[in-house]
């Protein structure tokens, strides 16, 4: 199984400098050019990782005992479900999050862009993929894969609502943008977990906490900032709305 191992290697060494990347624009100065190089820097990496788990997850369809022999206990169905369809749905899904984060920077002047057929075809694929993820973990009863769909088909139909927008602002563009890039970083932190650890230990591999771990430190970096711009936004904007002070600019009669 060579391409396998090929793809694995590949894939291991760009997520692992990437995750480390992640942080950079993560806690960096926003705007800078360091945010902005590693950020893109970043976003390139995530996209080898990811194209690379679609190779490594179309061999474990076709081979799923072959690509995972240490998995003894773990019947062929079942491997073909976590490590082939689940992981071909996160793959797909961290593509989709990665692509969206980048064109809400590269169309903010120009919103119509986002409605490229390739745009749209994207979202639309990571939803139909997170729907085949959830079918195909009720055939093997695996209530982990029923549940990460949600996050697919969250995300394609909130996408799909932004880019119906007539007209966003710009703080909308900044808030997605957020959301989308921290998002391909949950992703990512969440597969290196999750399928690193059952080299480990596979009968704990689908332990919900080591899902839940990289989702909710993401969830608050996502909070976080996004309070921080909606903070900015409303003290950008507090002279041109600053409240009266109840004082009348005519003088006294007497």
């Amino acid at each position: 199984m060579w391409p396998f191992k090929g793809f694995l290697a590949v894939h291991v060494a760009t997520g692992a400098v990437g995750l480390v990347l992640f942080w950079v624009p993560v806690i960096g100065k926003k705007g800078a050019s360091a945010h902005r190089r590693f950020g893109f820097l970043f976003a390139r990496l995530m996209a080898v990782t990811a194209t690379m788990a679609i190779g490594m997850a179309t061999c474990t369809l076709l081979d799923p005992v072959g690509t995972h022999p240490h998995l003894t206990s773990w019947a062929p169905r079942r491997i073909q479900g976590i490590f082939g369809w689940m992981m071909l749905y996160l793959a797909v899904l961290t593509l989709h999050l990665v692509w969206h984060g980048l064109v809400t920077v590269r169309h903010k002047r120009d919103h119509l862009a986002n409605r490229h057929p390739g745009n749209l075809a994207l979202n639309a694929l990571v939803i139909g993929m997170a729907v085949l993820c959830a079918w195909q973990g009720w055939r093997i009863t695996e209530p982990l894969m029923m549940g990460i769909s949600v996050v697919g088909v969250a995300s394609g139909l909130t996408n799909f609502w932004f880019i119906a927008r007539p007209a966003p602002a710009r703080l909308a563009y900044q808030l997605e943008h957020v959301k989308a890039i921290v998002g391909s970083g949950i992703s990512v932190y969440t597969a290196f977990m999750a399928f690193g650890f059952v080299r480990l230990m596979p009968d704990h591999a689908l332990n919900p906490t080591m899902w839940a771990i990289p989702l909710v430190i993401g969830l608050a970096i996502i909070i976080y900032h996004q309070g921080r711009i909606r903070w900015q936004q409303r003290k950008l904007a507090a002279p041109a709305g600053a409240p009266s002070t109840g004082t009348s600019p005519l003088p006294s009669r007497g």
